[in-house]
């Protein structure tokens, strides 16, 4: 048996415990975890963003989404543990289920937010809060808490001082007759503070609590050793403790007080403490998180800027990968989905404002495509051939912006089957990046959009079709998402998102395309998309008698767009294959 496995199961035993809840997420409730962090990696294998394992002292069950489902199975050890799905059979369903009245189910309240608390609690299960993180003992070589630099953000590229946001955030404190805001999401600290981190890889925050009062004032519970380099007229606007004060400390002040909550985010530890010492919880999403989510016009700037150069780069990168996999190929020495990666992040490194990756790069050639969220590593480098598809999802961190955007290319002539799914999944990105719809409708109302084509060919994707993206923040920002699940929050005019419709088929292939978009207003009453990815989109593949007069057009107005923008940035040499990539379709036809 597995020795981390081994030593839980040795301490359920030791502490009368039926099983243990050990979810994919850190005391933020972050998506991507700092190694010290990531407890279901070091005891599954699993290296996905998102999942959780239920440790009983004769079974061990691993839930993951519909991402993960075959990354799991290649990943983990099958004799050793059950993969089941995160959302078509949730936790409590099969605690209720499954396990008899009583059993003792041990979790770690920071770990836990309160709507997984209320869900688990309404089952015949004993939840067990343990006072200590048990990991501490069992993982003896846990990796050291991080302890990243912390930098300001200029407000001349975030377009407001953290001094009037405070004063924006504590005056709705004031009009909800709330006490205190307490902060527990890096990315809404880093926003309203006007600060970026280096905690966790391409997560440009600190990881970091907070206390908003509803006079402005902040106490930020954050390492002393993260925040050297910070100006003094900055640190002399808070007041600062460590990290391990912050539950100590809404538990000192909530007396009497009303505390703001997220349900959804904040650690169910904290409603434990405002509750022990007599105050009141208001529960309510993180007002920050809507608020940020509208960007503001420096904000869109930057976005808007860094794209040009990222489009700039990615050309570079394409130009060189028609080449490479074309002369490789012929030479029988194939490039491969490392080499890939390797080569376009030299290219990003060469544009202005580039900081680093704003997520892991997904290079996958043929099957491999079909993991959403595949990585290539040394065991699993695949050749890129004419013979397959080849997906590239990939994005970066800019000193004004974050970038995100997916590309599936074709490098010879692909049978019909794959044309038409690859038609299909345009269709359907076409169908809605070209969609106005009424202000205020909501990502799930629209959603169906991006999966008309593939629904009509009895095909879908197990995945969401958009995400909101920060300002050189998170790549996956909330709160708005474009999915089948219902996002109760209202598109408007300043919001950033994706478009990327799929499709992934297991052992075979997988295809989406991807840009990110601002949304902007249309007519009165109405918003639509702008695009802000600036790639051009392979049309090699497209069953051409299957788009419509109106999507041919947007195609050839969007390589125009890309065109214009990218010809005087990118490399001479790839100047002639941007000109051919954003020609026009009757030439492309042709």
């Amino acid at each position: 048996m597995d020795s981390s496995l081994s030593a839980l199961r040795d301490l359920l035993i030791t502490q009368s415990l039926d099983g243990m809840i050990v979810p994919r997420a850190d005391a933020h409730q972050s998506e991507d975890c700092a190694p010290h962090d990531d407890k279901l990696a070091w005891l599954t294998g699993f290296t996905g963003s998102a999942g959780l394992a239920l440790v009983l002292r004769d079974r061990a069950l691993l839930f993951v989404d519909g991402r993960y489902q075959v990354q799991a199975r290649n990943e983990v050890d099958l004799n050793a543990w059950e993969i089941h799905h995160l959302h078509n059979e949730p936790l409590a369903e099969w605690l209720a289920s499954e396990l008899p009245a009583g059993s003792r189910i041990a979790f770690e309240p920071l770990l836990m937010v309160n709507s997984q608390y209320e869900a688990l609690s309404a089952t015949h299960c004993e939840l067990v809060p343990l006072p200590h993180d048990p990991f501490d003992t069992i993982w003896t070589s846990r990796p050291a808490a991080p302890e990243g630099a912390i930098r300001e953000m200029p407000t001349e590229m975030a377009g407001e001082s953290s001094e009037d946001k405070r004063q924006r955030i504590a005056a709705l404190l004031r009009e909800q007759n709330v006490d205190f805001l307490a902060i527990t999401q890096p990315d809404n600290i880093a926003w309203l503070l006007n600060v970026r981190g280096a905690d966790v890889a391409m997560s440009p925050v600190a990881l970091s609590f907070a206390l908003l009062s509803q006079t402005g004032e902040v106490e930020w519970f954050v390492a002393a050793s993260k925040t050297a380099g910070l100006s003094e007229s900055l640190l002399a606007s808070l007041t600062l403790a460590p990290q391990e004060a912050f539950i100590p400390r809404v538990q000192q002040v909530a007396a009497e007080k009303r505390i703001s909550l997220d349900a959804d985010n904040a650690p169910v530890a904290l409603r434990f403490a405002v509750e022990q010492s007599g105050g009141n919880v208001v529960w309510q999403a993180d007002p920050i998180t809507f608020i940020k989510a509208k960007k503001n016009q420096t904000e869109l700037e930057g976005y808007r800027h860094c794209h040009r150069y990222d489009g700039a780069a990615w050309v570079n990168f394409l130009a060189w990968l028609a080449h490479e996999v074309s002369a490789r190929e012929a030479a029988n020495n194939p490039l491969t989905e490392l080499e890939a990666q390797e080569k376009q992040l030299a290219f990003r490194q060469q544009q202005p404002g580039f900081i680093e990756q704003s997520f892991s790069t997904i290079s996958a050639a043929g099957s491999n495509a079909a993991m959403c969220h595949y990585h290539s590593s040394e065991k699993t480098n695949a050749a890129i051939t004419g013979a397959n598809f080849y997906l590239n999802d990939s994005g970066g961190q800019y000193q004004n912006g974050t970038t995100d955007a997916t590309r599936t290319l074709a490098f010879g002539t692909l049978d019909p089957q794959r044309r038409l799914h690859y038609t299909a999944v345009l269709k359907g990105f076409l169908a809605l990046i070209t969609l106005q719809f009424p202000s205020g409708t909501q990502g799930h109302q629209i959603d169906a959009f991006a999966r008309r084509p593939l629904w009509e060919l009895g095909l879908d994707y197990d995945h969401g079709t958009g995400h909101g993206v920060g300002h050189q923040l998170l790549i996956h920002e909330q709160p708005h998402r474009m999915a089948k699940k219902v996002n109760p929050w209202p598109l408007a005019a300043g919001n950033i998102i994706t478009i990327e419709p799929g499709l992934y088929l297991e052992d075979r292939y997988g295809i989406r395309i991807e840009n990110q978009v601002e949304v902007v207003e249309g007519h009165p009453g109405f918003c639509r998309f702008a695009s802000l990815t600036l790639i051009p989109i392979d049309l090699s593949q497209v069953e051409l008698s299957l788009l419509s007069e109106q999507e041919k057009q947007w195609l050839d107005d969007y390589h125009q767009q890309v065109r214009e923008a990218l010809s005087p940035l990118v490399e001479s040499d790839a100047r002639p294959w941007l000109f051919a990539a954003t020609a026009p379709l009757r030439v492309q036809a042709g």
